[in-house]
C-alpha cells in the first residue's frame, strides 16, 4: 500500500493495484489489536467519485446539494466540494464547516424547517441566501432576519400505501402556499422556488409525480404574486441502488420535461445524501464483553424458536452503540446484519445472539436476533454500508471514545477522478497531498480522524 500525506488532521491512503478494503480493515485490526481495541471506521472515498459519475449519468442535469448532516467528514465533504457538489446544510455549524472549504454561498442551501434567529441572522451575514420555509411563523422570522432570503416553499409530500404517515411532520399544504404568497408580498420576501421530499422508504414512485404536478401548481400561483419561481429541489430518498435511481428517473424526467423544461429556466436540484456515503464507510468493532443466556424469560423476541433447548444464546457487548455509530437505531429502523472477521469453518455451528452496545442502557441494543459462530471477546465484527447518519457528532457516553477513520483510494478511482475534469493540481491545492507517493510505515500508514 502507498499514500498521499495531507494535512494534520487526516490522510487518504492511496492503495496499489491488487489491495483491497479487506486488506486495510486486516491491517487496521493488527495494529488496533497490539495498540487499544478502538472502533474504527474505513471509509472508500472512491465510492463518492463512482457515485458522482453514476449521478451525472443518469440524473443530469440534476444538480446535486448534499446534505451535510448525513455525513460530516472532512474527507467526504472535500471530496464532493471538489467535484463541484453543492451542499444543503441544517445549522451554522454546517455551513461554517463547508464554507471553510471554499464554497460559495451560491452553492450552500439552508434547509432545517425549525431555523433559529440567531442562525438565520448568521446566513444572511454569510450570504447564504436560499433557504426553505412552510409556515407563516417560519416567513415572518426569515423576514426578520434576513430580508434578502430567497425562499423555497416546502411542500408536504405523503405516500398514501404506507403503513404510517410519510413526510406530513414538516411541509405545507397547496392550499396554504396562497397564503404564504401573501405573506411573503407583504413583507417583501422572495419566494424563488418549490422544495419537496419523497422518503426513501416509500415503495410507491406515484408520489413523485404528484409531488412534481403539486410543484407545478405552486408556479404557477406564484406568477399570480409576481414572484418569480428559477428552482425546483425535489429533495432526497436516494438509497444508493442504480437501480432505484433508474426508477426515480424513469418517473420524473417525462414530468420534468413537461412541466418544468430546460427553457423555462427553472434549476432542478437535489439532496442525496445517503446515495453517496453509505456504501462507502465501513464499520469494526471490538467485543469487549460476552454473557450466556441461561433462561428463556431472558431471551430476547423470536429468539425462542431460534434454538434447541440444549443449545447456549449468546450476547455480546461491542464497544460502540446508538449513542454513537448506531445513534439511527433510536429513530428508524436500521438494518444491520454483522460479519465476523475471524475466519471460522463452513460447517461451524451457528448460534442464536444479540449485540449491544457498552452503555448497558435498555435502549442500546444493535441487534437483536442474529446468527453468529461462538465468539470470544477481543473478536471483531465488520458492518458494512455505515456511512450515512452515522458519523455526525457522537456522544461519548461512558467517555467511550469515537471511531478513528481511516481514509482509502484506490489508483483507478484517482484515474477516474482525472478523467472526470477533476486534475491531480486540482486535488493537491484542496487535499494538501505530496505530488509523488510516499511509502508509509505500519505506524504511519494511515492517518486518522477522530
Amino acid at each position: 500500500m502507498k499514500g498521499f500525506l495531507e494535512d494534520a488532521n487526516y490522510s487518504i491512503g492511496l492503495l496499489d493495484e491488487g489491495a483491497t478494503l479487506a486488506d486495510v480493515i486486516d491491517n487496521c485490526i493488527y495494529e488496533h489489536t497490539h495498540t487499544g481495541k478502538r472502533a474504527f471506521y474505513v471509509g472508500d472515498l472512491g465510492k463518492l467519485v463512482k457515485k458522482n459519475i453514476q449521478w451525472q449519468n443518469v440524473m443530469a442535469p440534476i444538480k446535486p446539494f448534499y446534505p451535510v448532516r448525513c455525513n460530516s467528514t472532512p474527507g467526504v465533504l472535500e471530496i464532493l466540494g471538489t467535484l463541484g457538489i453543492g451542499f444543503a446544510c441544517s445549522s451554522k455549524s454546517e455551513m461554517a464547516l463547508v464554507q471553510g472549504l471554499g464554497i460559495s454561498p451560491e452553492n450552500i442551501i439552508y434547509t432545517n424547517p425549525c431555523k433559529q434567529a440567531s442562525q438565520i441572522k448568521y446566513a444572511a451575514k454569510a450570504g447564504i441566501n436560499i433557504m426553505t420555509c412552510d409556515s407563516d411563523i417560519e416567513l415572518k422570522k426569515i423576514a426578520r432576519n434576513h430580508p434578502n432570503a430567497k425562499l423555497l416553499l416546502h411542500i408536504a409530500t405523503e405516500d398514501i400505501t404506507a403503513d404510517e404517515e410519510m413526510n406530513m411532520k414538516f411541509g405545507t399544504t397547496l392550499k396554504n402556499c396562497r397564503h404564504l404568497m401573501e405573506c411573503a408580498k407583504e413583507l417583501g420576501v422572495q419566494i424563488v422556488g418549490v422544495k419537496f421530499h419523497v422518503s426513501g422508504s416509500c415503495k410507491e414512485l406515484q408520489t413523485y409525480i404528484h409531488a412534481i404536478s403539486d410543484a407545478r401548481c405552486v408556479f404557477d400561483m406564484a406568477e399570480e404574486f409576481g414572484f418569480k419561481m428559477n428552482m425546483l429541489d425535489i429533495g432526497g430518498g436516494f438509497t444508493g441502488s442504480e437501480l432505484q435511481l433508474e426508477e426515480v428517473n424513469h418517473v420524473i424526467r417525462p414530468l420534468l420535461d413537461a412541466y418544468f423544461p430546460k427553457e423555462s429556466g427553472v434549476d432542478v436540484i437535489a439532496e442525496p445524501g445517503c446515495y453517496y456515503v453509505s456504501s462507502a464507510f465501513t464499520l469494526a468493532v471490538n467485543i469487549i464483553a460476552k454473557k450466556t443466556v441461561e433462561y428463556d424469560k431472558l431471551l430476547p423476541s423470536g429468539m425462542e424458536q431460534a434454538r434447541n433447548d440444549d443449545e447456549p444464546v449468546f450476547t455480546y457487548y461491542i464497544n460502540d452503540g446508538v449513542y454513537g455509530s448506531f445513534a439511527s437505531k433510536l429513530s428508524e429502523k436500521l438494518i444491520t446484519n454483522p460479519g465476523v472477521h475471524k475466519k471460522y469453518k463452513e460447517d461451524e455451528p451457528l448460534f442464536a445472539s444479540s449485540l449491544w452496545g457498552p452503555s448497558c442502557d435498555e435502549l442500546d441494543q444493535i441487534v437483536e436476533n442474529c446468527l453468529l459462530p461462538e465468539l470470544s471477546v477481543g473478536d471483531w465484527l465488520i458492518f458494512d454500508n455505515m456511512g450515512s447518519g452515522t458519523l455526525g457528532e457522537q456522544s461519548t457516553f461512558n467517555d467511550y471514545q469515537r471511531p478513528l477513520i481511516y481514509y482509502m483510494m484506490s489508483f483507478s478511482d484517482w484515474d477516474e477522478m482525472q478523467d472526470a475534469g477533476i486534475t491531480s493540481d486540482t486535488l493537491m491545492k484542496n487535499f494538501f497531498f505530496v505530488p509523488s507517493c510516499i511509502q508509509l510505515s505500519p505506524e504511519d500508514r494511515f492517518s486518522t480522524s477522530a
